[in-house]
C-alpha cells in the first residue's frame, strides 16, 4: 500500500480503523502515553503530523510523538512502535 500524506481525510481513515479493530490499543495509548490510570473510554479523534488527539472519558487528550510523521505509514509504523514499547516496557 502507497503512502499518502497525512491530510484530515487520511487522518478520519486511520481513527475509524483504529476506533473499529484496535480500541483496546487506544485506551493503552491513554493509559500509558497519556497518563490516564484508569480510562473507561478512549476514541482517537486525530492523527497529525506532531500528535495524536484521544478523547478519554469525555476529556481530549493530545499524546505527542517523538517525530514529526511525515505520512501514513510513518503514522502506521510508529503507531506499532508505540505499542510494541508498551508491551516491552519501554516508554
Amino acid at each position: 500500500m502507497a503512502a499518502d500524506p497525512l491530510t484530515p481525510s487520511v487522518s478520519d481513515r486511520i481513527c475509524r480503523h483504529m476506533n473499529a479493530d484496535h480500541a483496546e490499543a487506544v485506551l493503552q495509548y491513554a493509559r500509558h502515553y497519556g497518563g490516564v490510570a484508569e480510562p473507561q473510554a478512549a476514541t482517537m479523534l486525530a492523527v497529525r503530523p506532531d500528535a495524536m488527539e484521544l478523547e478519554v472519558d469525555g476529556a481530549k487528550l493530545e499524546i505527542r510523538f517523538d517525530h514529526e510523521l511525515s505520512d501514513s505509514e510513518d503514522a502506521h509504523r510508529t503507531l506499532v512502535a508505540m505499542l510494541r514499547s508498551m508491551a516491552s516496557g519501554e516508554s
